[in-house]
């Protein structure tokens, strides 16, 4: 018996010795000529290519960044302090890429898809490049499908589609962050998955981001990518980048996909400190002259795919900070040029309690009015304008008190419709609700209410309306358009609701 085993055993070995067949592997090997501050050149590495993953004898890896005659410029994307001059460095033979794939829902990681969240190991399907050409022409179609914010001034007024690009800007400390957030809560039962990439943030802030959206249900379809102030610039640099293909995944395999960047003020700054130590030459506000170019590849990759590729999307909200409101600075007026439209939040407005405090004069979306609900649209249209006149005539009114009967009208109805646009944070609204009380105020119904019972108002009527005439939003939901039949019961249920309130 043991006579057999051994025979048995030998014959595996044997087969196994024969089918060896040993592997080669080439390794483009390089030596550290200098190293400081994040930054490292190194000759020998002649078959690296642009954004290709280097690894130095520490284990840290570096990306090429650089590529001159004789030697390359690397920026080290881990601890540097014991690289040396002679250190030896290898090309991974792989451009710099990010782990992707449905695993990665509900979890906080690293440009570089590494799990920063204490929750164990990733499961993911492969690895996508962090740089990739945006989808061409003929690969798009129209936007056409509405991605909700559940903010009632973005939805009616500066509505956004799925495949758009909408800038949020404004100066720091006017919640721009929150408005973003609140657009990934109101994504619960939309078939989105949501990115948000931190860049150049505290970690507590982080954190404190994640926990709002534990709280709210919202990172079961949310992935955040995080590089935190406490980063090396050339994590931060990368950061947008892994966050877009981890977003690209989704959208080339049919689905629909959010991610926000928060924010690329801090991204530009990142760059220009590692173009700087690069001695790339500087241009205006000591930026390097590729910084549009910065932007441009990484927002141009925002698409709603043609039903060819699959029909998936992916929507960019980027956000902008300003100082002082100096929305003509560098980097704000390229992020402008290149996105569909921008939302605007005013220090002013935010001061003077409104919230969210966005400027409907200057805010404009150029492509999300083809993907608004007919309905929203219907009441929408008057509300714009009902608003541009309250703005003029506000101005108008504070030369003087005699005023026309007709303009003390519009005043009063624009006081109350701002007042409607009020919302508080991190409570997104449903479509319906905001079409039914956005055409109460619209068509009159809020003049004879005070105005400091205006939000008393809403909030009774809406719940009313979800208690007592639940067919009315069930309507309105169904076609998505303001039928006469629709409205002249909405018309009955808002006249029946007045009569009974105080």
């Amino acid at each position: 018996m043991a006579t057999n085993i051994s025979k048995d055993l030998a014959e595996q070995l044997k087969a196994q010795i024969e089918s060896f067949q040993p592997k080669i592997a080439v390794d483009t090997i390089g030596r550290v000529l200098e190293v400081g501050d994040g930054i490292a050149r190194a000759s020998g590495l002649k078959g690296v290519r642009s954004q290709e993953l280097v690894q130095f004898e520490n284990g840290s890896q570096g990306l090429a960044f650089n590529l001159e005659d004789d030697e390359v410029g690397i920026i080290i994307l881990g601890e540097y302090a014991d690289i040396s001059e002679g250190s030896q460095v290898r090309g991974l033979g792989r451009v710099a890429s990010v782990p992707v794939g449905d695993g990665l829902i509900g979890r906080v990681v690293d440009p570089l898809g590494r799990p920063i969240d204490g929750k164990g190991p990733i499961d993911f399907d492969k690895y996508m490049p962090i740089e990739r050409l945006a989808p061409g022409v003929i690969q798009r179609r129209n936007v056409d499908r509405p991605l909700q914010t559940g903010i009632k001034a973005i939805d009616s007024i500066i509505p956004i589609g799925r495949g758009q690009r909408e800038l949020i800007i404004g100066d720091r400390q006017t919640g721009k962050s929150a408005i973003a957030i609140d657009t990934i809560i109101n994504q619960a039962g939309q078939d989105v998955i949501c990115i948000y990439v931190a860049i150049g943030q505290k970690r507590a802030q982080v954190a404190r981001t994640v926990a709002i959206l534990e709280e709210h249900g919202a990172m079961d379809y949310t992935i955040i990518v995080s590089a935190t102030a406490s980063e090396s610039a050339a994590l931060q640099y990368i950061a947008p980048y892994a966050g877009c293909a981890i977003g690209e995944y989704f959208m080339y395999d049919g689905r629909d996909a959010l991610v926000v960047y928060d924010d690329l003020s801090k991204h530009a700054w990142a760059y220009r400190q590692v173009s700087l130590l690069m001695r790339r030459p500087p241009g205006r506000e000591a930026y390097p002259g590729d910084v549009f170019y910065l932007h441009s590849r990484l927002l141009e990759r925002a698409a709603q795919l043609s039903d060819e590729e699959g029909g998936g999307s992916l929507t960019a909200l980027p956000i902008i900070e300003t100082l002082l409101g100096d929305v003509s600075a560098y980097i704000p007026t390229n992020v402008i040029s290149i996105t569909d439209g921008q939302i605007y939040l005013e220090p002013d407005l935010f001061n003077a309690g409104i919230r969210p405090a966005i400027n409907a004069g200057i805010s404009v979306s150029r492509v999300g009015g083809d993907a608004q609900r007919k309905a929203m649209k219907t009441v929408a249209g008057r509300l714009r304008l009902d608003m541009a006149q309250y703005r003029d005539l506000a101005a108008f009114a504070q030369f003087g008190s005699d005023l026309d009967k007709a303009t003390q009208e519009q005043l009063e109805r624009g006081m109350r419709l701002t007042e409607i646009l009020k919302q508080p944070q991190y409570q997104p609204m449903p479509v319906t609700d905001q079409i039914m009380i956005i055409y109460a105020g619209t068509r009159g119904y809020l003049d004879d209410v005070p105005v400091d019972r205006v939000r008393d108002f809403e909030r009774d009527f809406l719940q009313y309306m979800a208690t007592q005439r639940p067919d009315v939003a069930k309507a309105i939901q169904d076609g998505w358009v303001l039928t006469d039949e629709i409205e002249a019961k909405l018309q009955e249920a808002i006249r029946d609701f007045k009569a009974g309130w105080s």
